[in-house]
């Protein structure tokens, strides 16, 4: 068949062949089915699920979630499939509501998924790992988080603060970051912001990196009224902002920063949730010369990574963009294909004995392992700086990968982690809201 005529996505749509995109976005549960090209006719499938807010404030995040994991699904149906059988995913709208979540994963489970993609905010995933946990099933989850958990049930794809939130401390108190002195935390109320600046504050009260925290406000995940909060951190004499808000609450606080006229060059913002897609709700004069810290941005300049941007715009559309975490959201799809074929089986039991045996996949922003003892992968540092096109100048990035340590000692002494031996082991128990 010549490329010309190879099926698209939108072929698909257009044909009726599955449930659509538009469905989705109905609210409608949908069940997507890959590019059946190199699978047999009546050949057996397997089913997964996926696990992502399609409307709701989450939704300018999420959906390129659901979007990147059906691609990576379409590429091994056109392969030919794994164990000979073509994956079908289900992925219902979970609406940004959390309480929905636990609901969606039986449903996905009850419909005989051997392994569900999927969630956002820590809150999302918290809510549905006793639903895995009690199926003994594996759940993946994309996203950049706060550490401080680690369940057998769980491959965390993300970052956690050791990979991304002090690296960000080390380079606004360095001569790059320009030898930034008085920190203020902003986030969205919910545990991910609270731990990760927690985290912060402990590592900033241990080190000797010469910055200080100068206020910490929090606001209702959805909220876009900040311009209270812009004028407590001008009050505060803050040189520097790191922002944890999540979803398409980031309008607003850009806008009551630019409103503020507050100069990133004086003032800058390193944000952990804001990527190239919600840099698409953002005007660019609000944003522009801010930072946001991630482990990939689509101006990485390799032939991996442009050969990658071109499959997905290809089948999704020339206007969508790739970011982080749907490069993690990519990997981990391929890390469990991975598994399944090392095991010669889609149980649980055996795909993570798979993990001890060792897997890495090189994924469009680099290498990528998972390592057995935590279920964490090895991560780049990268900081980008907002352009005025949505898009990043890369300014820094970690000469290696950074192995994962879901429990920093400065923040959760005594805690650690080892999957292939005797699980967590625990310390003291920690109170992050202590000095909030």
């Amino acid at each position: 068949m010549p490329p010309a005529a190879r099926p698209t996505r939108r072929d698909a749509i257009r044909g009726g062949a599955a449930a659509t995109l538009a469905a989705a976005r109905a609210l409608a549960p949908a069940l997507f089915a890959g590019c059946s090209l190199g699978i047999p006719p009546r050949a057996k499938t397997v089913t997964v699920g996926m696990l992502h807010s399609q409307t709701g404030p989450l939704a300018m995040s999420a959906t390129s979630l659901r979007d990147i994991e059906l691609h990576a699904i379409e590429g091994i149906n056109a392969a030919g499939g794994l164990l000979g059988r073509e994956i079908v995913a289900l992925a219902p709208d979970t609406r940004s509501k959390v309480d929905l979540f636990p609901k969606r994963a039986r449903q996905v489970l009850d419909a005989d998924a051997v392994a569900v993609f999927g969630c956002w905010t820590s809150a999302s995933r918290k809510a549905v790992l006793p639903v895995f946990e009690a199926a003994k099933t594996l759940l993946f989850y994309p996203v950049q988080y706060e550490g401080n958990e680690s369940s057998p049930s769980v491959v965390y794809g993300g970052m956690v603060p050791n990979q991304q939130i002090l690296p960000t401390l080390d380079w606004l108190a360095g001569a790059a970051g320009g030898f930034r002195k008085k920190l203020f935390l902003v986030g969205s109320d919910y545990v991910f912001p609270r731990t990760a600046n927690y985290v912060a504050k402990k590592a900033l009260e241990a080190g000797a990196r010469g910055l200080k925290v100068v206020g910490e406000e929090y606001v209702p995940l959805g909220d876009r009224d900040f311009s209270g909060l812009v004028r407590k951190i001008l009050d505060s004499g803050a040189d520097c902002v790191l922002n944890t808000v999540n979803g398409d609450s980031n309008v607003g606080l850009f806008a009551a920063l630019a409103e503020a006229k507050v100069d990133p060059a004086k003032i800058p913002v390193v944000s952990t949730s804001i990527a190239e897609e919600e840099l698409r709700s953002i005007l660019p004069a609000q944003v522009k010369g801010h930072y946001a810290a991630g482990c990939y941005f689509q101006s990485l300049d390799t032939p991996a990574n442009q050969s990658w941007v071109e499959g997905f715009r290809r089948e999704f559309g020339y206007d969508r963009v790739t970011d982080d975490p749907m490069e993690p959201a990519w990997c981990l799809v391929h890390l469990w294909k991975r598994a399944v074929e090392k095991a010669g089986s889609f149980d649980t039991a055996a795909i993570r004995q798979a993990f001890c045996e060792g897997l890495e996949f090189d994924g469009p922003g680099g290498r990528v392992r998972l390592d057995p003892r935590t279920q964490h992968t090895t991560k780049y540092f990268r900081l980008g700086r907002i352009r005025s096109d949505r898009q990043f100048d890369i300014v820094h990035a970690s000469p290696e990968p950074i192995a994962p340590d879901p429990y920093p000692q400065v923040a959760f002494p005594g805690w650690s982690v080892d999957w292939t031996k005797d699980g967590v082991t625990r310390g003291p128990e920690v109170d992050i809201h202590g000095d909030v």
